[in-house]
């Protein structure tokens, strides 16, 4: 089992940038494959990145392509989300989760493929 505990979030004007560290509990981290997601009110949760258990692999959402990037750091037991260039439209909590596996799989991007998850920071991103 692990916990997580997202911290980083804050408010920022548009253009800005933040970074989201994620801590995860447990000596097992290596294991998990890593995955932030995001709800803002009144909507689903939905997918913003991903990475694999070595870093070796990593997949976004279309809508922070080439913004946003994803990076772990297993000796750490942390995962990080770098923010750049944010938008209006990114305020939202922003949540880690973890999925345990002793296989390469390919990178989850639905929210009941994790079986961890944090209770969440929040970003907003003023006009």
């Amino acid at each position: 089992q692990v916990q997580l505990v997202e911290s980083g979030g804050g408010l920022v004007q548009a253009g800005g940038s933040l970074r989201l560290p994620c801590a995860a509990s447990g000596r097992t981290f290596s294991y998990y494959i890593m995955g932030w997601f995001r709800q803002a009110p009144g909507k689903e949760r939905e997918f913003v990145a991903a990475i694999s258990r070595s870093a070796g692999n990593s997949d976004y959402a279309d809508s922070v392509k080439g913004r946003f990037a994803i990076s772990r750091d297993n000796a750490k037991n942390t995962v990080y989300l770098q923010m750049n260039n944010l938008e209006p439209e990114d305020t939202a909590v922003y949540y880690c989760a973890a999925k345990f596996t002793t296989t390469i799989v390919a990178l989850p991007t639905t929210p009941n493929a994790y079986n961890y998850w944090g209770q969440g920071t929040q970003v907003t991103v003023s006009s």
